[in-house]
């Protein structure tokens, strides 16, 4: 069974007063999530009220600052912290600020554009010419559809 979502794409301007209002309507926060991409993040900020998901997601560049929602959801601090520790996102006036001391990882924000190379995606392979024709009319052996 799976609950229904919904992704909503805001400005981090914005992020403060939309968390105050899914507070207000008694939404709970359910996690905090950042991906890296080629030259940004992508944070998620889920919240659930009665199986319905609400996802609030938004991309930052390297150096851009984050507000910190934990004057409103506390426990969000953990997620904050784990953030600028792995990804080196900046987060501003965190309630309880690890000053990257969190994690103690071997690498310095292991998972920050700057540290991760993202595999280039696979190239499609282009048909010779005498393929197309067989993609087309598919293999000659293929057997018969059952019934």
């Amino acid at each position: 069974m799976s609950e229904p979502q919904e992704i909503v794409a805001v400005d981090k301007s914005d992020l403060v007063g939309l968390v105050t209002e899914l507070f207000a309507e008694n939404y709970r926060l359910v996690q905090i999530g950042c991906s890296t991409l080629a030259d940004a993040y992508e944070l998620t900020y889920s919240f659930d009220r009665e199986y319905r998901f609400k996802n609030l997601r938004f991309t930052v560049v390297e150096g851009e600052e984050v507000p910190s929602i934990s004057v409103i959801y506390p426990g969000a601090f953990l997620y904050e912290n784990e953030i600028h520790d792995l990804f080196g996102v900046n987060i501003t006036h965190i309630a309880v600020d690890y000053r990257g001391t969190l994690y103690r990882t071997a690498l310095n924000t292991p998972f920050s554009v700057s540290n991760v190379k993202l595999p280039e995606p696979p190239q499609r392979k282009v048909p010779a010419a005498g393929d197309q024709a067989q993609a087309a009319t598919g293999p000659a052996d293929t057997p018969a559809e059952q019934k």
